[in-house]
């Protein structure tokens, strides 16, 4: 009888960490997508109307991926009022950028798996009511290492007329169990100019719906 009941147990267990992995599989499907932004501006009043150049850094020059996200930072930079120049004019901003989704280790809480503790009866836990009535032992809460993908754009402008001189500075940073930066890239765009110019040393949320 006890090793039927504690099939039994081990069954619904298993039911349960199904239902928990479909909640989890809904949750990375959610319906909008955040990243942590952080601002820093010293915006000159005469700016309106100026023009701009966006440089490529020396080595990602002809690189197709560097110059598909300078266009989306190009469809997002209008918010700062400034006009692209065109080739050979004399531009009074410098605008550059640095990308990245270095992979890191996050750690995670997920119940243990009661066949690799040998079944019922080793965990050693707290006791508790099962589904069906009876005292079963819970399964011990472990930590367990999970790759993280941190997607970060940051965009700094400098002004010509003030010996290049920062500006503005913001970058944005979401991330993702998965390597999806060109996916997100537009997100992360747009953010940098989210509230522009916004206050300096400002660090917000910011969250969009995703787009399908």
């Amino acid at each position: 009888m006890f090793q039927r009941f504690r099939q039994l147990w081990a069954s619904r267990w298993r039911a349960g960490i199904v239902l928990a992995s479909l909640a989890l599989l809904a949750s990375c499907a959610a319906p909008t997508w955040s990243a942590r932004v952080t601002s820093y501006e010293q915006w000159p009043p005469d700016a309106a109307g100026k023009t701009y150049h966006l440089v490529s850094q020396q080595e990602k020059a002809g690189n197709l991926e560097y110059e598909t996200f300078a266009d989306m930072i190009r469809a997002n930079i209008g918010r700062t009022g400034l006009v692209e120049a065109a080739a050979g004019q004399k531009a009074r901003f410098t605008v550059s950028f640095e990308y990245g989704n270095p992979i890191s280790q996050a750690w995670v809480q997920q119940y243990a798996d009661p066949y690799f503790y040998n079944g019922y009866g080793r965990w050693g836990g707290y006791p508790g009511w099962g589904w069906g009535g009876g005292v079963y032992y819970a399964p011990p809460v472990v930590n367990v290492p999970v790759q993280v993908y941190k997607n970060s754009l940051t965009v700094i402008i400098t002004d010509n007329a003030r010996k290049n001189v920062e500006v503005y500075r913001s970058s944005a940073v979401s991330t993702s169990d998965h390597d999806n930066l060109p996916a997100v890239m537009p997100y992360l765009a747009r953010a940098v100019f989210d509230g522009f110019p916004g206050n300096n040393g400002q660090v917000r949320v910011i969250s969009y719906e995703r787009q399908h």
